[in-house]
């Protein structure tokens, strides 16, 4: 990367999310919280699945990927961030810039395939529930799993391939809180045309098809429960309106940023923080406030554990007793 980086350009200016002292130490507690929460929520719902046997199924085994996936997308700038906040200059190494590049779509593509895998669970799950054993299995799912990620993998290291090439020359201010693609590749000296395009059918292309490839599976869903009880059917809208939900929260601004890459619009920086913050913090809330199943496995999970400890509390004294 060094030998391949040969324009000067050693470091990168972060605008950051605001000018304003005292917004910035606004968003300094502010964010410092919601990533807390972020991480705290996440790692509750990872803890839960790995400690609850009932919930070793492959749909819960996908919500804690999720969950993984989240912390990941949330970590990857969120933190430089809020140490930004009381910063004066605001800068990142050209290495630290390409880093975050490579993260930011190593996880946001495995988040996409990760999404498009749980539409089709769930389309298995409630249109073929007597095959869902076969279908669905241990397997299966983790081959499912391996998948995302190494798509992810894939998907990031063929954005990186064309960014790392590219000349930079002294332009060196990103009007972000982090390294956003689009915003780098314009500040190359050179015609940045190619880049462009293949940014768009990369980047573009994976989010709108992997969007359409979810409402497809959940459309299926809904005409195939239509006839069905009218219980069935109120349990299947409230499963899909969860995961319609997080589909949404998550493609939305992918699509809006990624579609029209290389043009600037003011809502950019909030769809980039709802896409890196928001969406992961709601992710969380979503599952678990809709889902009985989930809210009794923490109860009982937390009930094991304190069990467990009050035991080693007594543990002494009932070994004197028997002294």
């Amino acid at each position: 990367m060094y030998q391949r980086n040969s324009s000067g350009v050693t470091e990168f200016v972060l605008v950051g999310l605001s000018t304003s002292w005292e917004l910035q130490i606004l968003f300094f507690v502010l964010f410092f919280v919601l990533y807390i929460a972020i991480v705290l929520g996440n790692l509750l719902i990872v803890l839960t699945v790995i400690l609850e046997p009932l919930l070793h199924t492959p749909m819960y085994m996908m919500l804690s990927n999720l969950s993984v996936l989240d912390i990941c997308l949330a970590t990857f700038a969120t933190p430089k961030m809020i140490i930004d906040f009381l910063a004066e200059l605001k800068t990142i190494s050209f290495e630290g810039c390409m880093a975050q590049i490579f993260l930011l779509h190593v996880f946001a593509g495995s988040e996409m395939v990760l999404l498009v895998a749980m539409a089709y669970d769930r389309y298995v799950a409630i249109c073929k529930p007597l095959h869902y054993a076969t279908i669905m299995s241990l397997n299966k799912c983790i081959g499912l799993l391996v998948t995302s990620w190494v798509i992810g993998i894939l998907h990031s290291l063929s954005q990186l391939a064309f960014t790392v090439d590219l000349p930079f020359c002294g332009p060196n201010i990103v009007d972000s809180y982090y390294c956003d693609l689009t915003l780098v590749i314009k500040l190359a000296c050179t015609d940045t045309y190619v880049p462009e395009i293949l940014l768009l059918l990369d980047s573009g292309l994976m989010g709108v098809t992997s969007f359409l490839l979810v409402l497809i599976s959940y459309t299926v869903i809904l005409v195939t429960v239509q006839h069905h009880s009218s219980a069935g059917m109120a349990k299947a809208r409230a499963t899909l309106t969860a995961h319609i939900t997080v589909a949404t929260l998550f493609f939305g601004p992918c699509i809006f940023i990624y579609v029209w890459p290389f043009s600037n619009f003011p809502v950019d920086k909030v769809f980039s923080v709802f896409s890196t913050i928001c969406a992961p913090m709601l992710n969380p809330i979503i599952y678990t406030l809709r889902n009985k199943e989930v809210k009794t496995a923490m109860q009982k999970v937390k009930t094991q554990h304190v069990s467990v400890r009050q035991i080693f509390q007594l543990a002494p004294v009932l070994t004197k007793m028997m002294c």
